[in-house]
C-alpha cells in the first residue's frame, strides 16, 4: 500500500527534523502533537470530536487523488517540523528552519515522480 509507505516516510522525515537539533539540547525528545500550533490542534480536536472522517475510508483511485494527498502529507510534515524548529534556540533556529524548507521542497519535487512510478 504505497500511500502509507508514504505516510511512513513522511511521518519519519518530521521526527528527524524535530529531534535532530532539540536531542542534544534536551534529555527526551517532544511528542510530535506538541509542534502542531494551536488553531490546527483545535481543529483536529473538533474533526476527532465527530468521529472518523468518511474520507479516510475512500481509497485515491485517481493519480491526481494521490498526489493531492501526497503535497497534503508533505506540507503536514513541514508545518510540524517547523512547529518543532520555533521551540528550538534561536541560534539553531534559522538553520533548522532551512532544513525543513529544503526537505519540503525536494519531497514536492519527488511527489509527481512517486505518482509516476506507482502508475507503471
Amino acid at each position: 500500500m504505497p500511500h502509507a509507505t508514504t505516510l511512513r516516510n513522511v511521518a519519519a522525515a518530521c521526527a528527524a527534523l524535530a529531534f535532530a537539533g532539540a536531542a542534544h539540547a534536551q534529555a527526551t525528545p517532544e511528542s510530535a502533537d506538541s509542534n502542531v500550533p494551536p488553531a490546527t490542534a483545535q481543529k483536529q480536536a473538533r474533526e476527532i470530536a465527530q468521529g472518523d472522517p468518511g474520507r479516510w475510508f475512500r481509497e485515491d483511485t485517481t493519480a491526481a487523488q494521490r498526489l493531492r494527498t501526497l503535497q497534503k502529507e508533505i506540507a503536514a510534515g513541514l508545518q510540524e517540523a517547523q512547529g518543532a524548529c520555533r521551540k528550538m534556540a534561536a541560534s539553531e533556529r534559522a538553520g533548522c528552519m532551512k532544513e525543513a524548507r529544503a526537505t519540503y521542497q525536494q519531497e514536492m519535487a519527488g511527489a509527481r515522480a512517486q505518482i509516476s512510478a506507482e502508475q507503471r
